[in-house]
């Protein structure tokens, strides 16, 4: 009898330990969100303005569809009268990218865009009137990307010259989303003057943070463009972008691989990352875990027979020509977002529906054995 105990205890201890480290460990998400801002206005910091919008294009094309981006923009530098080629915003000198586009969504422009609704979008306190379209809408297993950019110092972000924002606002509007379970890891970008002391009042988990600059450095612009007489990008983003260029939505480069190619002779400033918040090490962490949105989905035959002998799911998405030969496709997720569920084992779904079903056996198998 002893014995049977023994081993009930002992098997209760091994599913609790089996079913704790699933939980701890899993940091898997559903969904990708980003949120991208430039607190500047004014047509000299029209490279504020192309910084958010380089990033805005590339968190595009890594699949991240504008429904699951907040774009907040303090100017219009498209519009604006000193801008002699109208409706456009370029990164480089050369103008050979319009980074404005044609199909631009920006959800807070000009006056919008203050430190209050910045921090309303953040932790979900918005206005019943505020339309869908202007809502972070995540959940604990989004993972969600906030690029910032603009004039700051040590502690805090100017918004539009008028008020700022400081680092102890920030981090405890990332612990209300921790809270509310807004996120499931998020990552902080910040490209300004002194920007490293921006998320030293940081303490929330799952948590990564990244800067252009450290305490008492400033943050410098990459180049000028003669044609409109000031500067078009900063250096941080310049080289966060060139890296970026180089990565496809199936990519496997990490997040370690981005950062380290920051490098201070390139940048003229001291690039910094905060991890200690985060429980992953960094070369785990794939770039398009948070800069991408896209999922594997492996389709099976239409055919009934092949369909009924196969122990996989059956997903009813049609593969594109290009990728006719492979019964795997990459898709973006707003294309992929309503089959992606049905693709995914019971399992990968709810890891721990299993230990649901063996620890009442267990419990039941040891109240036999004690009698």
């Amino acid at each position: 009898m002893d014995v049977s105990k023994g081993l009930c205890v002992s098997s209760l201890f091994v599913i609790l330990a089996i079913s704790s480290s699933a939980s701890s460990s899993d940091l898997r998400h559903t969904n990708n969100w980003a949120v991208l801002v430039c607190t500047s206005r004014y047509w000299f910091n029209y490279r504020h303005v192309a910084n958010t919008l380089s990033v805005y294009r590339s968190v595009k094309r890594l699949g991240i569809p504008d429904s699951q981006i907040i774009l907040m923009l303090a100017d219009d530098m498209a519009c604006n009268p000193r801008n002699a080629d109208q409706g456009t915003v370029f990164n480089n000198r050369a103008h050979q990218l319009n980074v404005y586009g044609s199909d631009i969504e920006v959800d807070y422009r000009g006056y919008e865009v203050t430190v209050e609704n910045f921090i309303r979008v953040l932790t979900g306190r918005l206005p019943s009137s505020v339309p869908q379209s202007k809502r972070l809408l995540t959940d604990d297993r989004s993972n969600v990307l906030v690029y910032m950019t603009g004039h700051g110092g040590e502690g805090f972000l100017k918004f539009q010259d008028a008020e700022e924002i400081t680092s102890e606002e920030l981090g405890a509007a990332f612990e209300q989303m921790w809270k509310k379970r807004r996120y499931s890891s998020l990552m902080f970008l910040i490209d300004t003057c002194q920007a490293e002391t921006l998320y030293r009042s940081f303490y929330s988990p799952n948590l990564i943070a990244a800067s252009s600059s450290r305490i008492k450095e400033d943050s410098l612009s990459h180049h000028s463009d003669p044609a409109i007489g000031v500067s078009v990008i900063d250096r941080w983003t310049f080289y966060l972008l060139e890296y970026l260029e180089h990565v496809r939505p199936n990519s496997e480069k990490t997040i370690q691989d981005l950062f380290q190619s920051l490098q201070p002779s390139l940048v003229i400033s001291t690039p910094s990352v905060r991890t200690d918040l985060f429980p992953v090490a960094l070369s785990r962490v794939r770039i398009t875990d948070f800069f991408g949105s896209v999922r594997k989905i492996r389709t099976l035959p239409t055919d009934d027979s092949a369909r009924a002998n196969s122990s996989l799911p059956s997903v009813d998405i049609q593969p594109s020509s290009a990728a006719a030969d492979s019964d795997v496709f990459v898709y973006s997720m707003a294309e992929a977002d309503e089959h992606a569920d049905q693709a995914k084992p019971i399992y990968e779904m709810q890891p721990l529906t299993i230990y649901s079903f063996v620890l009442p056996i267990v419990l039941a198998a040891c109240l036999v054995f004690s009698h």
